[in-house]
């Protein structure tokens, strides 16, 4: 995957973490893997990249990730909350020091009375968690490819370095 002229380059994420010496592990729900494979494309990757869980179904985010039962029943998948948990979920998984995340709706239908590209996108440092609300343009591809690129730049605007 290159990314598009004016998106977060995933060798930008990766240089970043490794000038502070911190390793990377990514949850994905709505993005299936595309953030890894993001990742996995730059030569050298494996310097910091430890690996990624795709949690699609959401009783995966509780069992793999360890996001709170109650949270999902309550809110559903698609909450700042839980991107914030799957961060810190993934991070402890894979012994990585950063986490990011990905939940959201790519469409085209709603799902628990929310609309198609509505996005959380989520990064867990050992400084603390950040979570951002995208609200994104465009067909199932646009949203997830959007997605992408919207952890990609909170990862860089996250990870001091």
């Amino acid at each position: 995957m290159t990314a598009a002229p004016g998106s977060p380059a995933p060798a930008d994420v990766l240089a970043a973490a490794a000038a502070r010496g911190w390793s990377l592990a990514v949850a994905e729900s709505l993005t299936g893997g595309l953030v890894v494979a993001a990742l996995v494309a730059v030569p050298g990757a494996s310097a910091v990249l430890r690996g990624g869980v795709v949690a699609y179904a959401t009783d995966l985010k509780a069992s793999l990730l360890g996001v709170d039962p109650g949270l999902l029943a309550e809110h559903g998948a698609v909450h700042p909350g839980v991107a914030a948990a799957m961060a810190a979920g993934v991070r402890r998984a894979a012994g990585a020091d950063v986490g990011l995340a990905t939940t959201g709706v790519a469409g085209p239908d709603p799902q628990d009375g929310v609309e198609p590209g509505r996005v959380y996108v989520a990064v867990a440092t050992p400084d603390g968690d950040v979570v951002r609300r995208l609200d994104l343009p465009g067909d199932r591809a646009a949203v997830r490819a959007a997605a992408v690129d919207g952890v990609l730049a909170l990862a860089l605007d996250v990870i001091p370095g």
